[in-house]
């Protein structure tokens, strides 16, 4: 009996330290309430901070002239705020959420991880093996001693000697919001390899759209990527950043209308992300959930509520649609077609207070009018 009585104040003090330790944060920056009640975590980043963070890094990058893609995870290593702006490609959009986890296991800065590799080239092989990115743009985000989440930024070339690179943006946008942060990490000069020249001798040909010429869509500019990011990634019907964003403000207002959250994935037509939110108290399958829907939307050029119709009138092609297919039949997933062109696709998941298809259709509504295709239900039979 002894036992169980250490055992419930032990418990109790650790209740209150975490308490207390939650306490020190200032409230704005960290998910409170009943949402932190209901994951038991009142240390992690809200989605208001995550938004505000990625969004001055934007603005700044902006005011550069260059495109970045911005990743900011929870202290659990869950996608809370991203958006990739106009032209960026997968190579720009992925490791940014590589730097963003590479901050998050280290809790370091990823620059950290890319100087140990300047200094030992052999030690690359295994960064990468216990998966990290030793690249710099990843920066825990870590407010009064606490870690909240972190942060990765990709997808502009650094000008260090004009105080401009990934990581600048990520550490001038947690200033700003958070207020003082610690110093950078400073770059350490590349080193060649042993034994190579230090002069190129492979001729490195360009690839790219003469200047002024741009793929073009029938689209309105406003729905789609277009100018120089389109000429950049060669595409011009892709969903734009600026739509996509709109696309899940619309959703996640119609969703705390109704006293619900919800978590929202937008993809463009390869699959890569556009803009991705998690509502405050959203946990991982909900996170998780949104993206399926839209992936399975995007492959199946359906929406999913759908297959998840076909499925509950005939079960038994579950098996197949599950394993072989790969697609998640719960409805929330919509490709996004717009004037008979499909610019990408979305997902909703966590409820959204009324419905995931409801926030996402109200979403589309909002932003491309009567121009997008919606789901249609036959009339009920009485």
């Amino acid at each position: 009996m002894k036992r169980f009585q250490r055992l419930g104040l032990i418990c109790a003090a650790m209740t209150l330290a975490v308490t207390a330790s939650a306490q020190n944060l200032p409230q704005q920056f960290v998910i409170g309430g009943e949402a932190a009640k209901r994951i038991r975590d009142f240390t992690t980043i809200n989605l208001a901070t995550a938004e505000r963070i990625a969004e001055t890094c934007e603005r700044l990058a902006r005011e550069q002239g260059v495109g970045v893609s911005i990743y900011i995870l929870d202290n659990d290593g869950n996608h809370v705020y991203m958006h990739r702006m106009d032209g960026q490609g997968y190579l720009n959009i992925v490791t940014a959420e590589m730097k963003a986890r590479t901050a998050l296991m280290g809790r370091e800065p990823s620059k950290n991880r890319m100087n140990r590799v300047i200094q030992n080239p052999d030690a690359e092989l295994q960064q990468i093996q216990l998966g990290f990115f030793p690249n710099s743009g990843g920066l825990p985000i870590v407010v009064n001693d606490q870690l909240i989440g972190a942060i990765g930024v990709g997808g502009s070339a650094p000008r260090v000697a004009q105080g401009w690179s990934d990581e600048i943006c990520a550490h001038k946008a947690m200033i700003e919001v958070l207020g003082p942060q610690p110093p950078l990490v400073e770059d350490l000069p590349p080193q060649a390899p042993q034994g190579s020249s230090t002069q190129a001798t492979a001729p490195v040909p360009r690839f790219d759209l003469p200047q002024g010429t741009a793929p073009r869509s029938s689209l309105p500019a406003e729905f789609v990527v277009s100018g120089r990011a389109a000429a950049t990634i060669f595409d011009a019907n892709q969903i734009s950043s600026e739509a996509a964003k709109k696309v899940a403000r619309t959703c996640r207002a119609w969703a705390a209308e109704r006293g619900g959250t919800a978590s929202i994935y937008i993809i463009d037509t390869h699959r890569t992300f556009v803009h991705q939110e998690r509502g405050d108290g959203q946990v991982y399958n909900n996170i998780h959930t949104a993206m399926l829907k839209a992936q399975t939307a995007l492959t199946t050029r359906q929406p999913t509520s759908i297959r998840a119709a076909q499925l509950r009138n005939d079960p038994r092609g579950l098996p197949r649609q599950l394993m072989q297919f790969g697609f998640f039949a719960v409805s929330g997933g919509l490709p996004i077609v717009v004037d008979g062109e499909m610019i990408g696709a979305i997902g909703v998941g966590g409820g959204a207070g009324g419905g995931d298809e409801n926030c996402a259709i109200e979403g589309l509504k909002a932003t491309f009018g009567n121009r997008v295709l919606l789901p249609v239900y036959p009339a009920q039979q009485d």
